[in-house]
């Protein structure tokens, strides 16, 4: 669909708003959608028609939360490594994504927020179709050495004017930096969040040994998504004001997931999307190993490894260190739980664009960028568009 007319896609079924239709066409023009239509018969001035015989059609998946795959970690990622992602991860049905960068020094995340900037120019430049770089994700340093997971607690410090300063301090970096996870309970926390907030960066609450109502307070500041629920938290307790049960009750929040159903026990799982299914958001996580084979990768510095027996990444002392899990399988793993399949598609497709603010992504809707993916019967990716543009999926 790389020329100017109307494009027609007839499909058994299709996911429009939050429940599934069909058969439908679907018609796009100038690498957006135009009209979702009844039945399986485009109107006769149409240039091209692509006729699906079985399957569904949905939004591209937006994940974000990735912090490298098929050997590469976005914080060692040339120009040519940041292009192989955005292409390969078409074949995972994801069509937009938010690199993350782990705990390091300042100067350093203010670097990755440079090169996340460049990236992003130069991906508009090219105008291939390739998964879109929508900004980074900064997953510290101003989190909590008493949950820090795979990150080093010896760089986590607190959000203050001077270091957010160097975060905000160009338009190429304020621009990039599209989601920050902090700890609300550091000092300056309060402060930061409304600063960051007031820039247009999504607020994430992660990495925290924070209760209930210091996740509320953050809330009433503008703290918007929780990074990977359960993980690196205090755990749930029906005696104490916990974060996760705060965030699970608290609508302001959306609840970033790891559902590859070791991050997250899956009877977990099925709690989050049937308390929250409007507000769960499945992420990845994902480290360099991830789509690649087993061995040693690198995260932010630090060493991590799989291997054929425990495919996790794993640091040398054992703490997981991300996962390898691609969004179009979270999709499955949900599925597989016995949770709706519409619930299932929307946390990877609608639920991440809404917190991003962005309307035109992660929905087949008129005026909606034309990135879309073609599921087979048992949710295997078979074909994405980005803008209206074809590539086959495996």
């Amino acid at each position: 669909m790389d020329v100017l007319g109307v494009h027609a896609i007839c499909v058994p079924r299709v996911l429009v708003g939050s429940a599934f239709a069909g058969p439908s066409t679907v018609l796009v023009c100038d690498g957006r959608v135009l009209a979702v239509l009844e039945g399986s018969t485009p109107p006769p001035d149409t240039t091209s028609v692509v006729h699906l015989d079985d399957g569904f059609l949905t939004a591209g998946l937006v994940d974000l939360q990735v912090n490298g795959c098929y050997g590469i970690d976005f914080a060692a990622a040339s120009p040519q490594d940041w292009q192989e992602i955005s292409r390969r991860l078409l074949s995972t049905g994801v069509t937009a994504y938010v690199p993350t960068y782990v705990t390091a020094p300042v100067a350093e995340l203010a670097e990755s927020l440079d090169r996340t900037s460049a990236a992003m120019i130069a991906q508009a430049r090219h105008g291939e179709p390739v998964a879109r770089i929508l900004g980074a994700h900064l997953e510290g340093p101003f989190i909590s050495p008493a949950r820090a997971g795979a990150h080093d607690p010896e760089l986590m410090l607190d959000p203050d004017e001077d270091s957010l300063g160097i975060l905000l301090g160009s338009p190429a970096r304020a621009r990039a930096l599209r989601v920050l996870t902090l700890a609300p309970e550091r000092r300056y926390a309060i402060e930061a969040i409304r600063r960051l907030t007031a820039a247009g960066v999504v607020v994430s609450i992660g990495h925290t040994d924070a209760d209930g109502p210091c996740a509320h307070a953050a809330a009433d500041t503008g703290a918007r998504l929780v990074t990977h629920v359960f993980n690196a938290m205090r755990p749930l307790s029906h005696r104490d004001a916990s974060l996760p049960a705060a965030v699970l009750v608290d609508d302001r929040f959306h609840l970033g997931l790891i559902a590859d159903l070791a991050h997250v026990d899956p009877d977990v799982v099925r709690l989050v999307l049937r308390v929250a299914p409007d507000r769960t958001v499945l992420v990845t996580d994902a480290v360099a190993a991830a789509g690649a084979p087993a061995g040693t990768y690198v995260l932010g510095g630090v060493e991590v490894s799989t291997t054929e027996a425990d495919p996790l990444p794993r640091r040398a002392d054992g703490v997981l260190a991300g996962s390898v899990l691609t969004l179009d399988q979270a999709v499955r793993n949900v599925a597989g739980l016995g949770i709706a399949l519409e619930h299932a598609l929307l946390a990877a497709t609608r639920n991440p664009a809404d917190v991003l603010a962005r309307p035109d992504l992660g929905r087949i809707a008129p005026g909606a960028a034309a990135d879309l993916v073609w599921w087979s019967d048992d949710l295997t990716v078979r074909r994405t568009w980005v803008s209206g543009h074809q590539r086959r999926g495996h």
